[in-house]
């Protein structure tokens, strides 16, 4: 078929590209319908007479797929895949295809943004002194946290795969120590000692979450395993919500079982109003962002294009189900 002839649609593009980058390389293979996002009920109408449909988070039901007759491929916009209908597709024989590497830096760096955020408490500082307290100061400097060098301590990673290793080097950099624990084996590196999850969770000061979501690592961080944490230890989430137990991180935050947790994923996004770790004490959180830096988006974006070109070639790459 035709580049001209050929229908591409986005169901959902505006995380991807919210206007700072461009579809030029996806319109170049055929002609593209470019949706912000797409309600459920939007779906089987765009994509109709569609050869290839992306999609981020937008839904890929059994019903969805078995409704539009002329698919062929479905690009996911991520590296989880979720949200299509994998057995449907197989059944088609539709392949179904992600991008498993695109925001390994961007990644590990909001990890540790989130850490310094704790350690250095840099925002809420600066803005003492824009409100014009430094000025009324009877000393030459104040601090309303305990200022923590990282120096020293001892960071725990859970799943040590590119982002874990990634996280793992900063840490080394910064003079920590590192402890990793992986279902799988670990190769060994210089700095890191690699241990069980008991003893990750009683030694680190900082254990930072990178393993990917299965029935074996939900709710990895539960009541037990919070209880063996140092009451001075913080933990990062940058990986995916319901590798954590709500309402006992929560609980643990508001009894000052630990000393704080920086997430930048929940278990439910957008999160209900009634989560309770979004009032729990010392819990900072951001809106599932630590992918969405320009350079990782751009990545994104060409392995998304390339991902495409090379199905339309007849040789699929990082196919996560055919």
């Amino acid at each position: 078929m035709a580049s001209e002839g050929r229908k591409i649609v986005v169901l959902d593009g505006s995380t991807l590209n919210p206007g700072d980058l461009d579809w030029d390389g996806l319109q170049a293979l055929g002609q593209c319908a470019i949706h912000e996002r797409s309600r459920a009920e939007e779906i089987v109408e765009r994509a109709s007479g569609a050869q290839i449909v992306l999609t981020n988070k937008t839904t890929m039901s059994r019903e969805t797929i078995h409704a539009l007759p002329d698919l062929k491929y479905i690009g996911v916009l991520a590296t989880g895949f979720n949200m299509v209908d994998v057995e449907a597709a197989r059944e088609r024989a539709i392949p179904v295809t992600n991008i498993p590497i695109y925001g390994t830096d961007s990644v590990a760096q909001m990890a540790f943004a989130h850490l310094l955020n704790f350690t250095q408490r840099v925002y809420h500082h600066a803005e003492t002194v824009r409100q014009g307290r430094w000025t009324q100061c009877t000393d030459f400097c104040y601090w309303d946290f305990p200022l923590i060098e990282l120096a020293g301590l001892n960071m725990g990673i859970v799943g040590f795969g590119r982002i874990g290793r990634a996280t793992a080097k900063l840490a080394l950099a910064f003079g920590m120590q590192v402890l990793a624990y992986d279902v799988f084996e670990i190769q060994l590196e210089d700095g890191v000692r690699i241990v069980d999850l008991e003893t990750l969770f009683r030694e680190s000061d900082v254990i930072s979450l990178h393993c990917p979501l299965t029935p074996d690592t939900e709710k990895v961080v539960n009541r037990e395993r919070l209880a063996l944490m140092k009451q001075t230890a913080f933990l990062i989430n940058t990986s995916r919500g319901p590798l954590v137990d709500t309402e006992a991180l929560a609980e643990a935050l508001n009894n000052q079982q630990i000393a704080g947790a920086g997430l930048d994923v929940l278990v439910t996004e957008p999160p209900p109003r009634d989560n309770p770790l979004i009032s729990a004490k010392n819990c900072q959180i951001t809106p599932h962002i630590a992918w969405a830096t320009r350079s990782a988006r751009s990545r994104m974006m060409k392995t998304a294009v390339d991902n495409v070109a090379a199905f339309l070639a007849g040789k699929p790459q990082n196919v996560v189900i055919s």
